[in-house]
C-alpha cells in the first residue's frame, strides 16, 4: 500500500518510524563518550540507525537505561535497509559483584552463632 504514495511521503513515514523506535528503546550502545540508541537486539548482534552511528568495531558497552548490562566485542558491521547491523564475537553480562573463585555449598549456613 505504501508503494502508491509519493516518494517524499514514503521517506517521511520511514523516518518517523525510525524516530519512534529509537525514542521508545531504553537500550543504547556506548563507545567512548558517544552514545547511540539500539533499534533491535538479538543473541549475537544489534541494529543501529545507519544515519547516526559510525561503523563499529571493537569493545562496546550496552546499557539498559542507566544500567550497563553487556560488554560486547563487535567484529563485523554492515549497512542493510538503513540499519547498521553489528555482529558480536562475544557478549559478556556485567555483574554488580565480583566472581567467586571457589565453590559455594547451597546448604551452607549463612552465618555462625558465637559461643557465649
Amino acid at each position: 500500500m505504501l508503494e502508491f504514495l509519493p516518494d517524499d511521503i514514503r521517506e517521511g513515514l520511514k523516518a518517523a518510524k525510525k524516530r519512534e523506535v529509537a525514542r521508545k528503546s531504553r537500550l543504547r550502545v556506548q563507545v567512548g563518550e558517544a552514545v547511540f540508541p539500539i533499534l533491535r537486539m538479538w543473541g549475537n548482534g544489534i541494529a543501529l540507525d545507519a544515519d547516526f552511528a559510525p561503523k563499529l568495531r571493537g569493545l562496546v558497552d550496552v546499557y539498559d537505561g542507566a544500567n550497563q548490562i553487556f560488554q560486547c566485542l563487535v567484529v563485523a558491521s554492515t549497512v542493510e535497509n538503513g540499519e547498521l547491523i553489528c555482529e558480536f564475537k562475544r557478549s559478556t553480562a556485567v555483574s554488580d559483584k565480583a566472581a567467586l573463585d571457589f565453590w559455594r555449598d547451597e546448604n551452607a549456613p549463612v552465618a555462625y552463632l558465637a559461643k557465649q
